[in-house]
This record gives C-alpha cells, sequence and structure tokens, in this order.
C-alpha cells in the first residue's frame, strides 16, 4: 500500500508539474513556458534563400537565453518532445500539409566525469531522427535517420584541443553536422547565436524604448538551439511548381503559412531512485509560434497560456481576433487615451482624421462608414468578397490593416496596394507590393515563394522589409512612375516571410502606428493635401525600437545562423583577453588633455577599437553615452580639475576607468552623441534650429541651419544601414544653409545628423 502511495503521490506530483509546463512560448513571454525552456519556441523564420532562390529557408528556435558558460549542464534538445515545423500551402485543405518533425536522443558517453566534453567524449551527445509527412500528418517517412547535434561552443580546450574533441574549429563540426535528407532537403540542428534582437529592458518597462547606442539587446551574447531546414519551393508549393513556374513574383499559388510547435506527452512520472522519467499518454502541444512578438505585445497575459495550446488551424483562433482589432499597443500612440503616459511610443500617432473623414483610435468606426458603398464594389472590402471580415462592425478598426497581417494575409487587391497610381483615391487599385493571402484564419509567417530575395549585398536591402519596399514604391523614381506590378527590393522581408536580418520589433510598432494605411493612401492627420510626406509619416517611418539589428553577423549561406558565443571567453565575448584584465578598457580607450587657447581647451576620449559605445560623466554627475560613429561634440567647463568616469556600454560593461584630466581650461571634445554643458541640457536644441527641404529630396537638398552661436558645425549623413555616406564642416554664422546634391544615390532613408561647438546635436531624417 505504501509503495502504491508513493508511486501515486510521484504521478499527482508530476500531473500538477505537466499543467504548470503545458501552454506558453517564445522567450519565456507566457508565464507557464518559463519551467520549460527545453519545449520554449523562440522565433521562426521563413524566407528564400539568397543563395539559392529554388530553395526556402525554415528555422524554428528553441530554448531562450543561453548563456553560453552556462556549465555544467549545458542546454540541448530535450528527449520525449516533439518539434515541428508545420506548412500550409492549399487553404482548400483543411489544417497541415506538410510537417518536419525532429525527436532527439541524448547519451552520456562518460559518466566518470563531471566536465561536458573529455577526451573525445560528450556528456550530453545528441542525435535526431527527422520525418516528414506530406499527408498532414497522417503518416511520416523518416528522411534523416541518425543526424548528429554539434555539442556547446564551451571553450578551445573542449573543441579544438586534444583534451577535448580535437575538432579543428567550431565551424567545422557546424559543417559536419550539417545533413542532406533522402528527399533532397539539407538540414541542421544544434546551438547558434541567438538571431533576434530587441531592447527587453525598454520594451517591458512599460514601453521605455530607448534609441541606440542607449538601446540594450536583451538577447545579444545569449544562444539557442536552432533547427534549420532548406527546402526546394517545388517540395512546398501545393501543385509542387518550381519557382520558375510562378505566373508572376506575386503568383497566389506560391503562398505558404508556416508555424512551429513543441508537445509533450500526456503524463510524466518521477522515478523515486533518481533513475530516467516515465511518460505516457498522447502528445500535447505545449508551445507554438508564428508571426513574432504576437504572444508577447499582441496577446495579454490573461490568455496566453490559452493560445499558446492552440493549433492555429484548429478554428478557435476567432477568440483572439479582438486583440488585433483592437490592439492594446494603440492605446499608447492615442493622445486621447494613454498616448501621453509612454513617451517612448511619442513618435508613433494613429490617424484620427484620415483624409478628413477616418478614425482608427481603438474603438473607432475606422472604414466601417464605406460598409455598402458602392465605392467598396469589386475591392477586398467588398461583402461579396472579403467584407464581413475586415469591416465587421463599427468599432473594429484596425481588422483592415493589422488583422489581415497577423491572421489571413495581405491579398494582391484593391484596396491592399501602394498609394502610388491611386491619384488620390486609396480604394483604387495601386502599384502592387504584396500578395501573402491565403483565407485560413489563424496566426502564421505567410510567405509568397514567388517574390525575388533581395540580395543582402543589394544597397537598397534594408532590415525594415515590406515597410521599406512601400518607402521605394512611393518615392524612388525606379518604382513610382506607374502602378505596374516589378520588383521592388525587400518584397521578401517581414511580413511576407520574415528574413533573419529583418527587426520585426520596429516594422510591427510601426504597423500598430498606421504606417500600413498610410502606404494606402489613408494618410496622417497632417496631410495637408498636397504633400503626403507629411512630418507625422516621417516621423513613423524614421521610428525604430532601439536595437535596430544583431549583436552579430548571419552567415552568407547555409544555415545562415550564426554558431553559437563561447562560453571561454566570459560576459564580454572579447576573444584571449579576458574582461577582468585591468587593462581592457585602458587600452580600448584614449583620453588626449589638449593644450587650449585663451579659456577653451578640449579633452578628446577616442575608442580604439573603432566599434564600442562607452558612458562617461565628470565629476560624478550626469552619465552620458557616446559612441565612436556619431562624430564629435564639445563640452564647456570652468578652469579647473575634473575626475572623468568611463564604463563600456557593450563587452566588459562592469569596467570603469577614472581619470584625472587637469588643466586651466576644460572643454571636452569627446567622440559622442551625448554631451556636457554647463548651460545646456544634454540632447536639446535650445534656441538653435535645424530644417531639410525638400522632403522627399528628388536627389537635391538643403540644411537649413538657423540661429547658431558655433562658428563651427559637423554635418554628418547616413544611409539606412548606419554607414556614414557624406560629412561637411561648417560655419553656421556665417552662411544659412548647406546644398548636397544626392542624385546618383540609392532611394530611401537617411538620417542628418548635425552637430556643433556649443553642444547643439540634432538628427533630421530624410527621403531620397
Amino acid at each position: 500500500m505504501k509503495k502504491f502511495l508513493n508511486g501515486f503521490t510521484a504521478t499527482l506530483v508530476c500531473l500538477i508539474l505537466h499543467q504548470t509546463i503545458a501552454m506558453a512560448s517564445s522567450h519565456r513571454e507566457a508565464p507557464l513556458i518559463s519551467n520549460d525552456p527545453l519545449a520554449d519556441n523562440t522565433d521562426l523564420y521563413a524566407f528564400r534563400s539568397p543563395t539559392d532562390p529554388s530553395k526556402i529557408m525554415l528555422i524554428a528556435n528553441y530554448i531562450p537565453f543561453e548563456h553560453p558558460a552556462g556549465g555544467p549542464n549545458w542546454y540541448t534538445f530535450g528527449e520525449n518532445i516533439r518539434y515541428e515545423i508545420h506548412v500550409d500551402n492549399n487553404a482548400a485543405t483543411p489544417g497541415d500539409d506538410i510537417i518536419y518533425r525532429f525527436t532527439f536522443t541524448v547519451m552520456n558517453e562518460d559518466p566518470t566525469t563531471f566536465f561536458n566534453i573529455r577526451l573525445n567524449k560528450e556528456n550530453l551527445k545528441a542525435t535526431y531522427k527527422l520525418e516528414r509527412s506530406m499527408d498532414g500528418g497522417n503518416s511520416f517517412a523518416t528522411i534523416v535517420s541518425a543526424g548528429k547535434v554539434p555539442p556547446p561552443n564551451i571553450g578551445p580546450r573542449s573543441i579544438e584541443s586534444g583534451v577535448g574533441l580535437g575538432a579543428a574549429s567550431y565551424d567545422a563540426l557546424m559543417t559536419d553536422a550539417i545533413a542532406t535528407a533522402s528527399t533532397g532537403e539539407r538540414v541542421f540542428a544544434g546551438p547558434v547565436d541567438d538571431p533576434f534582437f530587441v531592447d527587453l529592458g525598454g520594451a517591458f518597462d512599460v514601453g521605455n524604448f530607448r534609441k541606440e547606442p542607449q538601446a540594450r539587446d536583451g538577447l545579444a551574447r545569449f544562444n539557442c538551439h536552432s533547427l534549420v531546414i532548406e527546402v526546394p519551393i517545388a517540395t512546398l508549393q501545393k501543385d509542387h511548381k518550381n519557382e520558375m513556374q510562378a505566373a508572376n513574383i506575386l503568383d497566389g499559388d506560391y503562398v505558404i503559412g508556416v508555424w512551429a510547435n513543441a508537445s509533450r506527452r500526456e503524463t510524466t512520472t518521477l522515478n523515486s531512485n533518481g533513475g530516467p522519467m516515465g511518460v505516457s499518454g498522447g502528445w500535447i502541444q505545449v508551445s507554438r509560434l508564428g508571426m513574432p512578438l504576437t504572444n508577447e505585445v499582441i496577446i495579454p497575459i490573461g490568455v496566453k497560456d490559452n493560445w499558446n495550446q492552440r493549433s492555429p488551424l484548429g478554428g478557435l483562433e476567432g477568440q483572439f481576433a479582438g486583440y488585433l482589432t483592437n490592439p492594446e499597443l494603440a492605446l499608447y500612440m492615442d493622445d486621447s487615451k494613454f498616448g501621453g503616459a509612454v513617451p517612448g511610443l511619442s513618435d508613433l500617432r494613429i490617424q484620427t482624421n484620415s483624409l478628413g473623414a477616418y478614425d482608427f483610435r481603438n474603438g473607432a468606426p475606422g472604414l466601417f462608414p464605406l460598409k455598402g458603398s458602392p465605392a467598396l464594389a469589386g475591392t477586398a472590402l467588398d461583402d461579396a468578397l472579403f467584407g464581413g471580415i475586415l469591416l465587421p462592425d463599427d468599432h473594429s478598426p484596425r481588422a483592415v490593416d493589422l488583422l489581415p497581417i497577423f491572421h489571413f494575409g495581405v491579398p494582391n487587391l484593391a484596396p491592399y496596394q501602394l498609394a502610388t497610381g491611386k491619384n488620390g483615391n486609396p480604394l483604387a487599385a495601386g502599384k502592387p507590393f504584396i500578395n501573402n493571402f491565403m483565407p485560413t484564419n489563424g496566426d502564421m509567417l505567410r510567405l509568397n515563394m514567388a517574390v525575388p530575395p533581395t540580395p543582402r549585398n543589394d544597397p537598397k536591402f534594408s532590415s525594415l522589409g515590406l515597410v521599406q519596399a512601400a518607402v521605394l514604391g512611393l518615392t524612388d523614381p525606379a518604382y513610382n512612375g506607374d502602378a505596374s506590378l516589378q520588383f521592388i527590393p525587400n518584397m521578401d522581408g517581414f511580413p511576407n516571410g520574415r528574413r533573419l536580418e529583418d527587426d520585426v520589433t520596429t516594422i510591427e510598432l510601426q504597423a500598430v502606428g498606421g504606417v500600413v494605411l498610410a502606404a494606402l493612401g489613408l494618410w496622417y492627420d497632417d496631410f495637408d493635401g498636397t504633400n503626403p510626406v507629411s512630418p507625422q509619416l516621417v516621423s513613423t517611418i524614421s521610428f525604430n525600437a532601439g536595437v535596430t539589428h544583431n549583436d552579430t553577423a548571419f552567415k552568407t549561406d547555409f544555415p545562415f545562423v550564426q554558431g553559437p558565443w563561447r562560453g571561454f571567453t566570459g560576459p564580454g565575448y572579447v576573444g584571449p583577453k579576458s574582461c577582468d584584465d585591468p587593462t581592457f578598457l585602458n587600452n580600448n580607450m584614449i583620453v588626449l588633455d589638449a593644450s587650449c587657447a585663451g579659456n577653451d581647451g578640449n579633452i578628446s576620449i577616442i575608442p580604439t577599437n573603432g566599434t564600442a559605445p562607452f558612458m562617461y560623466s565628470i565629476d560624478g554627475g550626469a552619465t552620458y553615452v557616446s559612441g565612436p560613429a556619431s562624430g564629435y561634440t564639445f563640452i564647456d567647463l570652468a578652469p579647473g580639475t575634473y575626475q572623468l568616469k568611463l564604463k563600456e556600454v557593450t563587452g566588459c560593461e562592469s569596467e570603469v576607468v577614472e581619470r584625472m584630466v587637469g588643466s586651466s581650461c576644460n572643454r571636452g571634445s569627446i567622440t559622442s552623441a551625448g554631451r556636457l554643458s554647463n548651460n545646456q541640457t544634454a540632447d536639446g536644441l535650445q534656441q538653435e534650429f535645424v530644417s531639410t527641404y525638400p522632403n522627399p529630396s528628388r536627389g537635391q537638398f538643403k540644411v537649413q541651419l538657423q540661429n547658431f552661436r558655433s562658428t563651427k558645425a559637423e554635418i554628418f549623413v547616413f544611409d539606412s544601414k548606419g554607414t556614414m555616406v557624406e560629412k561637411r564642416v561648417v560655419n553656421p554664422t556665417s552662411l544659412s544653409s548647406v546644398n548636397f546634391n544626392f542624385k546618383g544615390r540609392p532611394a530611401g532613408l537617411y538620417s542628418i545628423k548635425i552637430v556643433s561647438t556649443t553642444g547643439t546635436k540634432t538628427t533630421k531624417v530624410l527621403i531620397q
């Protein structure tokens, strides 16, 4: 009886534990998944390969926040878990059409050691079986029977030396782990750099979004585990057509929906003698992911676990539609609600009176006043087509844009075309730029596989995906001359699938802020009737969520994700030099106390590594963030001796260096985006004023400088990738404007930074 009770108690405890871990997804955003990281989807990507356009890349990541030095028990894929990538390629057939299923086996090759790797043996050696179903899960065939999983990237003795695996390099281990399935797919499964980038600290501090370099990538230098499959388009296309057979680059027959999940057995039983856990019962989905950030910032906490346990194709997605048609985030972009309480989103303000008639704030009618109008005939908003979904009532304004983006895809039908060619009528047909429509109500990445990939070295490649494609289609003379269908760079970007480089946080915030409505011709409230590129539109498209790129480069070929960060190098991951070395920061910062004339001098802080931003303060005062890509600013101090503190923002962030800087005068010239002055705030323009015109530039523009007191100002122009393309040094007191000729430069967004010797700095956004 006692034995029975002990077993019953263990089973009961495990059932309770299972209920605790049964539902959640993506970087721990749902309450329960934090107890089960091995089964936690973190991200999903689907894009056309830039190196082989006949292939589609499917990448599903799991296990969030893997610290590279997280021994002695590093993470690997879990046993008794089904990891799956699902593809829906035909709305006419219920459920999924293609499923890739990974299951893993983990063994300990040397139970006598506490090291993870020793003498060519691993104590977490993982292998996998990959199965594929082409009939929606009714039957599966094994296509990789014993795939290799590379070990964690612990350090040089574990990986490269004879005491460990004796590998040529960690990259060699990754290459060796690439498998070719019996059906032709290339496959990789293993630890990688977490490719997602976001300022988690700012975002979840009630929308306290910060700009670079103040913003911090909360996932920088963390790893995750990735499943990567390179699949021929002919395998995924519903009629098995290849890419050359597409009717055009927006052929609707080439649209697929992609989602990923993880499942566990229904019951887990603990063993009282320390043996392996027992599992039994059916498979229960414990995590899922389709569109990025859905469960983070769209679904509220109270229903995150419920959302996570549902299949996107199970017919229950409609219960979540209200979180898209009236999204919480929109309340913080609305001054009549809580916009004033979230200054980090102050650049984003939803249309309240677009074209003098249409209000898209939460609870407002949006385009519903047009319901039944002859103007909607033949458009996607026609009740004979999709008007019942897109214009459901007079209080669901975002059903017209956010709902299709997340749940159905966007059709190549009026009004879902660019304002180019519409002649002022947003309901008219315009320039096509997207068609990833698949009328199955479900949160999935939707990708049109017929859209060509944008080369990653293309000067017009942008992490802003379809938002940048829209900007080019509206402003670039190469694309805005007429409403014909043509390939615009970045039409293959999010939310048409998702590339590794895509800044999905910025894009989704811009979308909630109404940028898609504006692209269709439903301009912002400050549209003056002539120039749709109003200050509010410029403000929206120039907004970013602070962290705009990954913390390391991606690979240029399969598997494209970068190898994992190495544990041995510590929290800075800077190679053989440890952050504990007190000379590290000193060797990366040079402080020059220069001579002075009259009451002026300068202190120059020069980062010799060329990239790392740093923080500085003087005499324990306010701290300012500085960086080598930002040009020079100046600080005015009274004569005397000052204590200068330097602290690296990235890398060895705990390192602080104090220097005594003394001279009869001290005006500091600091490589910086910040400044310190005895009579000005750190970022205010005060009475000095900068403007740029015309905007868009059409190849030539002026930078107007007014009320400048300084005799020197530096003007820096950066392209959308952050590369400085032009620099001017001018005397604002002797001229009022500076002319720039950008004819021949790529179209797109440029930022103009002006820094003066009085400490003034400002940035303007220009559309070329």
